[in-house]
């Protein structure tokens, strides 16, 4: 089997779909006999969870470089909202770009974690959107925005209209969502080389996290909560003396 169609399986699979579409599979949850430390053991597939490359991270000791200005060309192409009973994510039709080292990335779906999953110079937020690309060979790279509590969040108040409140449905966004109204005026970003934050831990993957963060309310942090019944964030890794850019 290809690494291209591994990773396109991950993502379908564990990103993209229900806990039903990894039937057969161990279920991993975020805390428990099934949680974060055990992932590497609960199935051979989920072997790189104990890799050396993982994410989130905690950003800190930033390494000057000169990164790029961020290059998205995001269409509205947010279609759907679905709860797969670890996060609430939006499915994303084709034709949205993130070029990184000249590379063109396809987005794919975004979703979100509380509180954040990566944090910067030890500093937690109550919640953070992870927007998931994929090249043409399945490579894989993430743009991470994070979220402080503040006035309401006109994008996100729409996404949460719609927002299922069961594992396993999915409601249509109408018309479809602009991921680029979620993200900043000032795209500034930090960059590293991680992993997704959830099994199969692949890793390889291009993280861009932005400086600027964006508001949310906490009557907005909660109900993304209160679906979920749990936190669903990765606790950080070791960085093994990766470089963080800015």
């Amino acid at each position: 089997m290809t690494r291209n169609l591994i990773v396109r399986i991950a993502i379908a699979g564990v990103l993209l779909g229900s806990r039903a579409a990894t039937s057969g599979e161990p279920h991993w949850r975020y805390s428990g006999a099934q949680g974060p430390d055990h992932w590497a053991d609960l199935s051979p597939k989920n072997a790189a969870c104990a890799g050396k490359n993982q994410s989130p991270i905690d950003l800190t000791g930033f390494i000057e470089a000169d990164l790029a200005p961020l290059a998205l060309s995001y269409s509205a192409g947010g279609s759907e909202v679905v709860n797969n009973g670890h996060t609430v994510q939006v499915d994303y039709a084709k034709g949205s770009t993130l070029t990184v080292d000249g590379i063109p990335f396809e987005l794919i779906q975004f979703h979100f974690h509380a509180p954040s999953e990566n944090l910067i110079e030890g500093k937690s937020f109550p919640l953070e959107a992870h927007f998931v690309h994929a090249n043409k060979d399945g490579d894989l790279a993430v743009v991470a925005l994070l979220f402080t509590e503040g006035v309401d969040n006109p994008g996100l108040a729409e996404i949460w209209s719609v927002m299922p409140k069961k594992e396993g449905e999915r409601n249509r966004l109408s018309p479809p969502f602009a991921a680029d109204r979620l993200l900043p005026s000032d795209r500034d970003y930090y960059r590293y080389s991680g992993s997704l934050t959830t099994p199969p831990c692949t890793e390889g993957v291009r993280w861009v996290v932005l400086k600027q963060s964006v508001t949310a309310s906490r009557a907005q942090i909660d109900a993304f909560s209160r679906v979920l019944h749990e936190h669903n964030n990765r606790p950080v890794q070791p960085i093994h003396g990766r470089p963080v850019l800015q």
